[in-house]
C-alpha cells in the first residue's frame, strides 16, 4: 500500500489546547496503563516536517474501518485508520459519541419574535441574544465544552420561514396534482420538527383541502430528535410519519410524485479529501490514520475508493475543474518540477480539496428511490472561518460561551461541529447529470454500499407511473411536471429519466433573499424601521428548486 504522510500547516494555538483537553481520558486497564506516557504536542495534526517518529509500516498495519462499522464502538477508536468521509461522519453522528446525539442542541424558543415590535436590526439581535442566554451551560470539569447551541432560521423566524415554504410546495401542487395525486412530503433531518409544524399549521388553517390530502414523513438519523418530533408533531397531525434512520441507508422505493425538502442539512454532509500529486495531478485520496495515543496522522493514498473515482469522473463530465489545479503554473511539468526540487517543498498540492462524495451519494439515493421527486433545498453558499483549503469546511466549538474556529478537522470527536459550504453550480450540474443517467451507470463496482433495486426490477423512465395530472409526452410526463418558469435550459442532447420532456431543466438555484421575497409574507417580519431580517439575514445562503 501506498501511503504518504501530508506535510500541512498547523492549526492555531488555542485550537491545539482546547483539542489536547478533550482528548479521550486515560485508560483503566493493565494493558493500557503500561503504555507510554502521552506526548504533549500543540496540534492533532502530525507534520513531517516536525515529527519524525512516525512509521509508515505501523499505520499500514492498522484496520481500516468505516464509519457504519464505528457505529457500534462506545469510546473513539485507535489503531485504525479510515477514508476522511468515515472520519467525519463518526465524528458528527457516532450514536455513543458523536457531535450532534451527545452535545448539540438546536436553539429554539417557545415564543415566536413579534419583529413588528422591534425598532431595528440591533434591537432584534439584542433579543436573539437574551433567548441565546438561556441555553448557555458551563461544562462540568473533565466534561468537555458542554452543549453545542446553533440556530437555524426556521427557529429564528418561525412561523414565517416555515409558512414561506409551505407556500412555494403548495402553489406547486395546487397546479399539477391537486385533487389527483396526495401531497406527498419528505423532510430530511427536522430537527426539533419546528418546520413541519409551521408548513402542516399553515397547510391546516390556509388549504384545508390540500391538508386532507397531505402525508408528511420525516427521516431523522438522532433518535433522540426522532422522539421529540413524534412528541411533538403527532398529538396535532396525525398525517406525520417519522423514520429514525439514516438518509443514506434509505432503500424504500417510492413510485409517486412528492416533494423533497432538505433545508440546512447537507452542509453536513461528509466530504472526502484529496490532494494531487505534483509529479502527474494525479489524485490521491485522504486516509486518517489514528495511533495507539489517540494521535491523528492525515496520510495519502491514489485513489481506489469507488465513490470517489465516480464523482471525480462525474466532474469531468460537466466540465467542472478542480479548484486546486486552476493556478496556471500547475498546467506545466517543467514548473512543477522545479518546485518540487525546493527544499522541503511538498511532494502533492499545498491544500486540501475537499469534495462532497456524500451529497452525491443522496442525489443517486434520490434518482434511485424517489423518482418523481421535487427537490428543495437549502443551504450555506460560502462561509467565514473555514479551515485551510479548497471547499473546506467550518470546524469549531463553543467553549466557554465563545465560539472557538479551529484550522483542522482531525479533532476529539463529539466535541466539534463540521459544516460546509456548498458550490451550488457544482450541485446543480451534478444534480442534473445524475437524474439524466441510467440506475446502471450510478452502481459503484464494489458491493461496500450498494443502492438497492427497486421492487420490481430497475427504476428507469419508461416503468414509472404518471401523474394523471400531467400531459404526458411519448409515454412520459409532460415538460413541466416539476418545472415552474424561469428555470435555465438544460444542456442539449440530454434525455431526462426523471420524467421531464428532453431539453428541459431540473433545477434552478436563486439566493435566500429571492426566495423569500417570493414566497414569505414580508410585512409579518418587518421592523418598526422598516429593516426586514428575514431578507437581510443568511447572505451566504441559497436554494436549489
Amino acid at each position: 500500500m501506498n501511503l504518504a504522510t501530508a506535510r500541512t500547516n498547523h492549526g492555531r494555538l488555542i485550537a491545539a489546547n482546547i483539542a489536547k483537553r478533550y482528548k479521550s481520558g486515560p485508560a483503566t486497564s493493565p494493558a493500557a496503563a503500561a503504555q507510554p506516557k502521552h506526548k504533549d504536542r500543540f496540534n492533532y495534526n502530525r507534520s513531517s516536517l516536525l515529527s519524525f517518529d512516525d512509521d509508515p509500516q505501523q499505520h499500514a498495519s492498522y484496520k481500516r474501518v468505516t464509519a457504519r462499522e464505528l457505529a457500534a464502538y462506545r469510546t473513539p477508536p485507535r489503531k485504525v485508520k479510515m477514508l476522511a468521509r468515515d472520519f467525519i461522519h463518526d465524528s458528527l453522528y457516532n450514536p455513543n459519541y458523536g457531535y450532534f446525539p451527545k452535545n448539540a442542541t438546536i436553539f429554539s424558543s417557545d415564543t415566536p419574535f413579534d419583529f413588528t415590535q422591534l425598532h431595528d436590526l440591533a434591537h432584534f439581535q439584542d433579543q436573539v441574544a437574551r433567548r441565546y442566554v438561556e441555553y448557555g451551560i458551563v461544562p462540568a470539569p473533565g466534561e468537555g465544552p458542554g452543549r453545542q447551541v446553533w440556530h437555524t432560521p426556521t427557529e429564528l423566524f418561525k412561523p414565517w420561514y416555515g409558512q414561506a415554504i409551505a407556500q412555494s410546495l403548495v402553489s406547486e401542487y395546487m397546479v399539477r396534482y391537486f385533487p389527483y395525486e396526495d401531497f406527498i412530503i419528505y423532510e430530511m433531518g427536522a430537527g426539533n420538527g419546528t418546520l413541519a409544524q409551521n408548513i402542516l399549521d399553515y397547510l391546516r388553517d390556509h388549504y384545508p383541502e390540500v391538508y386532507e390530502r397531505t402525508r408528511y414523513r420525516i427521516i431523522e438519523i438522532s433518535k433522540p430528535l426522532a422522539e421529540a418530533q413524534r412528541q411533538r408533531l403527532l398529538p396535532h397531525h396525525p398525517c406525520v410519519e417519522i423514520y429514525n434512520k439514516n438518509v443514506f441507508e434509505w432503500d424504500t422505493y417510492v413510485p409517486a410524485p412528492c416533494f423533497f425538502l432538505a433545508l440546512e442539512v447537507i452542509d453536513n454532509f461528509p466530504h472526502d479529501v484529496i490532494r494531487y500529486d505534483l509529479k502527474d495531478l494525479k489524485p490521491y485520496q485522504g486516509i486518517i490514520s489514528i495511533d495507539d495515543q489517540g494521535d491523528f496522522t492525515e496520510l495519502y493514498e491514489p485513489v481506489q475508493d469507488p465513490l470517489i473515482r465516480q464523482f471525480l469522473q462525474f466532474r469531468s463530465e460537466i466540465k467542472h475543474e478542480s479548484p486546486a489545479l486552476t493556478s496556471p503554473w500547475l498546467r506545466y511539468p517543467s514548473l512543477r518540477s522545479l518546485y518540487r526540487s525546493a527544499p522541503f517543498a511538498p511532494n502533492v498540492t499545498s491544500k486540501p480539496e475537499f469534495i462532497p462524495t456524500r451529497i452525491l451519494t443522496f442525489l443517486k439515493i434520490l434518482r434511485q428511490n424517489f423518482p418523481l421527486h421535487r427537490l428543495l433545498l437549502s443551504d450555506f453558499s460560502s462561509l467565514p472561518d473555514t479551515m485551510p483549503g479548497y471547499n473546506a469546511p467550518v470546524v469549531q466549538t463553543r467553549f466557554r460561551d465563545t465560539m472557538v474556529p479551529v484550522e483542522t478537522f482531525m479533532v476529539q470527536p463529539g466535541y466539534f461541529d463540521m459544516f460546509f459550504p456548498t458550490s451550488f453550480e457544482l450541485l446543480r450540474d451534478m444534480y442534473e447529470l445524475v437524474m439524466t443517467k441510467p440506475l446502471s451507470a450510478l452502481r459503484l463496482p464494489d458491493k461496500s454500499n450498494p443502492i438497492k433495486s427497486a421492487p420490481s426490477g430497475p427504476i428507469e423512465a419508461d416503468n414509472l407511473r404518471p401523474s394523471p395530472a400531467a400531459p404526458t409526452v411519448g409515454g412520459r410526463l409532460g415538460a413541466n411536471f416539476f418545472t415552474p418558469k424561469g428555470r435555465r435550459p438544460s444542456r442539449a442532447g440530454q434525455a431526462s429519466n426523471m420524467g421531464l420532456a428532453v431539453g428541459e431543466a431540473k433545477a434552478s438555484i436563486c439566493t435566500h433573499q429571492e426566495f423569500m421575497q417570493q414566497y414569505a409574507n414580508l410585512d409579518a417580519t418587518r421592523l418598526r424601521n422598516g429593516d426586514n431580517p428575514l431578507l437581510d439575514y443568511y447572505r451566504n445562503v441559497k436554494f436549489l428548486y
